[in-house]
C-alpha cells in the first residue's frame, strides 16, 4: 500500500503547498497537466492519490466532473473542507481502485506512485478504469531539485523521506512493460527556479524547454488504446446426404 499521510503529515503538507515559491511551482505544474491532457468539458476524471486537492480545481474549473481518491482519511478531510461537494470523494487505494473498467474518460495523479508500494500496479489500475488518457505527473530524480530533496533526507525528517523518485526513462519503461507500444509523451516544468516568477512561466511555454529531460517536475500523457482479445470459433458442419450412385466418365 506504500506510505499514507497522518494527521501531522497532512498538516504540514498543506501549509508547505501554501508558501509563495510553491504555489508558483503548483501554477506551472497545473498549467503542464492541462496542456497535456487537453481534457473535454462535461468528461469524468478521476485524480488518484488527490491529497489535499491541488489538481482538483484545475480541473473542476475545465468543467469536468471531478472525482478524487487518497488513501490518506486526513487528506480527504482538507479536500472536503475545501470544496464541499462540488468533487466526488473515495478513499481508497492506487494499488486496487474501486472502480469498474473504463469508468472515466481520464484519470491523472500528480506525486502518487512516489508514494506507493507497487507503482506498477498503480499505473495497471489506472489504465484499468480509464477510457481515454492517463495522465503522470513524477519528480524528477535527476533534477537538482529531486537531488536537494534527497540529499536534504538525509539530515532532515521530511516526508520525502519515504518518496522513491523516478526518471522520464524508468517511467516510460514501466508503461510500456505494462501497455505495450501505446502513445506516450511527456515534457517538464519547473526548470528554472521559482525567483524568476512569471517569467519562468513564459519561458517554460517553449516547447524546446519542456523538452528538456531534466526538468525539476515531469509530465506524461499515456493514450489509451483499446485491445481485442480473438477467440476461433468452431464451426458445425453436417455433409448432405446424396442419394443414387456417383457416376463417372
Amino acid at each position: 500500500m506504500g506510505y499514507v499521510f497522518d494527521f501531522q503529515d497532512a498538516r504540514h503538507y498543506e501549509f508547505l503547498m501554501s508558501q509563495p515559491e510553491n504555489r508558483l511551482a503548483l501554477a506551472r505544474e497545473a498549467r503542464l497537466l492541462l496542456d497535456m491532457l487537453k481534457p473535454m468539458a462535461g468528461k469524468t476524471v478521476l485524480d488518484i492519490g488527490c491529497g489535499i486537492g491541488m489538481n482538483l480545481q484545475p480541473l473542476f474549473e475545465e468543467g469536468l466532473q471531478v472525482t478524487g481518491l487518497d488513501a490518506s482519511p486526513y487528506m480527504l478531510d482538507i479536500v472536503e473542507r475545501k470544496f464541499g461537494n462540488r468533487v466526488d470523494l473515495h478513499r481508497g487505494k492506487a494499488e486496487d481502485l474501486p472502480f469498474d473498467d473504463n469508468t472515466f474518460n481520464y484519470a491523472c495523479m500528480t506525486n502518487t506512485l512516489e508514494f506507493v508500494e507497487d507503482p506498477q500496479r498503480v499505473i495497471e489500475e489506472a489504465c484499468r478504469v480509464t477510457r481515454d488518457k492517463l495522465y503522470i505527473g513524477i519528480l524528477n530524480r535527476y533534477a537538482i531539485n529531486g537531488i536537494q530533496l534527497r540529499v536534504k533526507g538525509v539530515f532532515t525528517k521530511t516526508i520525502y523521506n519515504r518518496a522513491k523518485f523516478f526518471s522520464v526513462w524508468e517511467l516510460k519503461k514501466m508503461v510500456r512493460n505494462l501497455m505495450g507500444d501505446v502513445p506516450i509523451s511527456w515534457r517538464t516544468a519547473c526548470q528554472l527556479p521559482t525567483t524568476f516568477g512569471e517569467m519562468a512561466l513564459k519561458i517554460e511555454q517553449i516547447n524546446a524547454v519542456q523538452r528538456c529531460p531534466f526538468g525539476a517536475f515531469v509530465g506524461m500523457v499515456i493514450t489509451l488504446v483499446p485491445r481485442f482479445r480473438t477467440k476461433p470459433l468452431s464451426l458445425r458442419y453436417r455433409a448432405k446426404r446424396t442419394t443414387g450412385e456417383a457416376t463417372g466418365y
